[in-house]
């Protein structure tokens, strides 16, 4: 009975142990993020609770198996599986920390700057340097579990002896992949696209949602996802349309008669763009810019303080000019005008 109830009673104070060391550490993390509402640090940290507790059990059983007699006769296997669980989520805790961090310090970068291009920036950065953190930390805790195994040990040694050619040998074979890896960094801090930027890529426009080490995702307009390695923004021209900053420029042109009146709708233009509260005011200036035997070309400058905002102020200013030509100046509109053709002479 014995050799079953101690073995026992150790499991259990370990759970209890470790659940009473979580939950203290759970209250204790609330008043800090109570206390501190300038940060978003303390409630970051309470995502480690469960990893936080593995860690805690996992060591706690490593140091009270052996007197506690669990599985004398598997002594062995028992603190092998121990050992791994504790790299594991040693390895989990400190992802989760590094995490909270990064992520607390560009909170609290964002709502310091009011340059959203920078914010935009440091976002991009953070967000590559946190994926580059966890690839390191699971890379290290997969070849120190690894290392646990003697048979890994022995073989060590000529492991480490064959490292450059396998090294060439891989480099070779994952050339692709190392070359959006390296252009994954030179994004992320060359600044030359940053996640919420507005791009035309293929001639698809839309804004950068997610920048990885290997690939990156531009939203369209209509709500596609386009993916694309991110050694095509270091490889191939494209439009950036955020950098250098927001503000944009668009054009509206009609084709028109020419009995068109181009004074009277350089007045409406102004009318109307008082009247669309996505203009931003710099710019608002109508000209003629071509004529064809048959019509003219009437195009229309307006601005505003980002792409989205042109394209709302471009098709505002090019539905109500149409109608109100429609409604007041029919004239105006182009027309095909036919006739009787000459009779041929005898």
């Amino acid at each position: 009975m014995e050799n079953v109830l101690r073995p026992a009673l150790v499991v259990c104070a370990a759970l209890v142990l470790t659940l009473i060391a979580g939950w203290l550490l759970d209250l204790l993390l609330r008043k800090a993020d109570a206390r501190h509402p300038e940060t978003p640090l303390w409630g970051l940290l309470r995502r480690c609770r469960l990893p936080f507790r593995l860690v805690l059990g996992t060591a706690a059983l490593q140091a009270a198996y052996r007197p506690a007699d669990i599985l004398p006769a598997h002594a062995a296997g028992v603190g092998h599986f121990l050992t791994l669980a504790q790299i594991a989520s040693t390895a989990w805790l400190l992802v989760g920390i590094a995490a909270a961090v990064v992520e607390a310090a560009y909170a609290r970068y964002a709502a310091a700057s009011p340059d959203d291009a920078r914010v935009r920036r440091v976002r991009t950065q953070v967000t590559l340097i946190q994926r580059v953190l966890t690839a390191v930390a699971v890379v290290v805790a997969v070849a120190a579990m690894l290392l646990t195994f003697p048979p890994m040990r022995t073989v060590g040694a000529s492991v480490l002896a064959s490292a450059g050619v396998l090294g060439i040998v891989a480099g070779i074979a994952a050339q692709a992949s190392l070359g959006n890896l390296f252009a994954g960094l030179q994004i992320a801090f060359g600044d030359t696209v940053r996640i919420g930027d507005t791009v035309v890529v293929d001639k698809e426009w839309g804004k950068v949602e997610e920048i990885t080490l290997t690939f990156l995702v531009v939203r369209t307009w209509d709500e596609r996802r386009i993916t694309m390695p991110v050694s095509y923004f270091t490889s191939k021209p494209y439009e950036n349309w955020s950098r250098g900053g927001a503000q944009m420029t668009g054009t509206v042109s009609w084709h028109l008669d020419h009995s068109a009146p181009v004074a009277l709708m350089r007045d409406r233009l102004a009318e109307l763009l008082q009247d669309i509260p996505e203009w931003d005011g710099r710019t608002g200036s109508l000209a003629v810019t071509d004529t064809t035997p048959h019509t003219i070309v009437v195009r229309a400058v307006v601005t505003a303080k980002d792409a989205d905002d042109v394209w709302t102020v471009r098709c505002a200013v090019r539905e109500r000019m149409i109608a109100w030509l429609a409604a007041r100046h029919p004239y105006a509109l182009p027309r095909v005008t036919t006739s009787e053709a000459a009779r041929r002479p005898d």
